[in-house]
């Protein structure tokens, strides 16, 4: 394993809810990060309390990330070490229920 994928494994899990994105959850840089923040907060996550990872800030992580979650965009949602997905299944699992319950630890 890589440095850079070392660094990933150990943010993913040591934090309950990581979200890699661009910006952060006080000023996302790009449309589906800034969704992703809002789902979040729509579940009842503290923005102070989410982990975010702004990929812009290192071109290491933005590329690590990817070949971590072999997922190719951003952003990635991580809960309780899991991979959940990116904003359109982040919103998928809103609109359901699921992404409610997963975060809570009921799923």
């Amino acid at each position: 394993m890589s440095d850079v994928q070392s660094q990933i494994d150990q943010l993913v899990k040591s934090h309950d809810i990581v979200l890699f994105m661009k910006g952060n959850a006080s000023f996302p840089m790009c449309g589906f990060s800034g969704r992703a923040v809002q789902i979040l907060k729509a579940c009842g996550v503290d923005p102070k309390s989410l982990k975010t990872v702004n990929v812009l800030e290192d071109d290491g992580i933005r590329q690590g990330i990817k070949d971590y979650s072999n997922w190719p965009t951003i952003p990635q949602l991580y809960v309780r070490g899991e991979f959940i997905g990116g904003s359109d299944i982040m919103m998928e699992m809103y609109e359901s229920g699921e992404l409610q319950q997963v975060i809570a630890g009921q799923a």
